[in-house]
This record gives structure tokens, sequence and C-alpha cells, in this order.
């Protein structure tokens, strides 16, 4: 059987909840699950993007804050209304800023840590009984290789990763007798439209993150290794899956080509 086949198969009658379904690595997951059968709850706070996402897929978009507990409880109703869902994928995320600690600025710290941390644990919280109750729940977490080593200039989003890397592995240990599996997508530099300009704050700062760069990851690649973890059977768990461009060898060794 062909991996695109055993996707398809193993798809049918799953529901996710996907986070940041609004752009990037969300939206091209929610497309990617869809397009296996997948029934996909599309979360986050942009309505009109995630409008347009479920118009188009057939995704059912759900306009939320993950950091905001009243939201949190209104989505998990709203899921629980609709049948329930069997696998919670945490994309909700991102970086701001790259000062040294010298230079710190704490609104971004704070921001970082709220998104990436608090929101996973907020969300991951509210569905674990969800996910208890079925007996074969998946909970995935995209974290980043910022969280597995750090670099200079990037101590905010490498702390806020590590912590989510951290939490992850804690919720592995935890539920594995509730036989829920618990995977880390870990990315290296993908190229998206929205992750370098709002870590930034500048198209020409942005576009010198990916300048001479060969073939970096996609959103699409990204979504394609998550749709591949969560589709396997269920005793399949791939704990930690580390993803790069082949011309990222580490987070401090990446090739670009001149001219």
């Amino acid at each position: 059987m062909t991996l695109a086949a055993h996707n398809t198969s193993a798809g049918q009658n799953k529901t996710a909840v996907v986070t940041g379904a609004s752009t990037g690595i969300g939206e091209a997951t929610v497309r990617a699950l869809v397009s296996t059968g997948w029934t996909v709850f599309a979360v986050a706070r942009r309505a009109e993007r995630l409008g347009a996402l479920g118009a188009e897929t057939g995704a059912v978009p759900f306009p939320a804050d993950i950091t905001d507990d009243d939201d949190v409880a209104a989505l998990l109703a709203a899921v629980t209304k609709a049948g329930g869902a069997d696998t919670l994928i945490n994309i909700a995320g991102g970086a701001r800023g790259a000062d040294t600690i010298a230079n710190a600025d704490t609104d971004d710290w704070e921001w970082m840590y709220q998104v990436n941390v608090l929101g996973t644990m907020k969300i991951t919280r509210a569905f674990l009984p969800m996910l208890r109750q079925h007996g074969e729940g998946t909970v995935l977490n995209l974290t980043s290789t910022a969280g597995l080593s750090a670099y200079e200039g990037g101590a905010g989003y490498n702390a806020a990763k590590f912590a989510q890397h951290a939490m992850t592995n804690a919720l592995r240990l935890e539920e594995v007798g509730n036989n829920i599996r618990v995977i880390e997508v870990a990315p290296g530099l993908v190229h998206t439209e929205e992750f370098a300009l709002n870590r930034l704050g500048d198209k020409d700062a942005a576009a010198k993150v990916y300048a001479g760069v060969e073939k970096p990851l996609t959103a699409a690649d990204v979504a394609d290794v998550v749709k591949y973890a969560v589709s396997l059977p269920h005793h399949i768990n791939l704990d930690e899956i580390v993803v790069r461009p082949v011309a990222q060898a580490a987070n401090h060794k990446l090739v670009r080509k001149e001219g």
C-alpha cells in the first residue's frame, strides 16, 4: 500500500482540532487532513481567513484565541456538541523579536510564552478528558528546532519552545496510561508568508532570513509530516520528528548560494 493510500484509509472518520489554522503550517495542515478524509475544526483568531478556508476546504471554522479561557471553553463545547474529536494538533505559536537578552523586550517575551506555552497548555488541558474518553487519542505539538538548540538573538523564542518541548515530553509520560499518543514535530527553516515578518516586523529583514537558501521547507512540507504522523495506526508513536531543509544541517549551519 502506498503512503497516500495508507493516509486516505487511516483518515476516514477521524476528527482533528487544528490551531493556528488561518495561515502557514496550520492552514496547510487543515488542507492536508481534509484532503484525506478527516473532519477538521480549524481554529485561529482571524475569522475572515478561517471562513474562506472553511468555504474552500469543508473544514469547520472556529474563531478563537487559545490563550483566552472563555474561547477555549466555547471551542470545547462546540466540538463536544458535534460529536467530539480524537486528535488535537497544536500549531498556534510564533516568535517576536531577535534581541539579545541584554536588550530583551519584556512584551515580546511575555507574548511568546503566552502563545507557545500557556496557550498550548490551556487547550490541551481542556481536551484531555475527551481524548481519554475516546480511548485512542492523539496530541501533536508543533515546536521548533529552536526548542532543541539555542542561538544568539533567539533566547526568548528558544525559552518558549524549550518549554513547549519539555511540556510535550511530560505529557507523553503522564498520559501513556490513558493510551494517548503524544507527538512532537520540530521544524527548522520554513518559508511561510508571516513567520519571519511577524518576528522581525520588516519585509526586507524577513526576506533576508531566506535569502540564498535553496529549497527551504514550505508549510505544505511540514503539513505532510504532521498528516503522516497522526494518520499512522494509533499504536505507532513518532515521539519526536525533527524536519529541516537539506541546506540547514543545524540551527547555526545554513548554506546560502550567492548571486
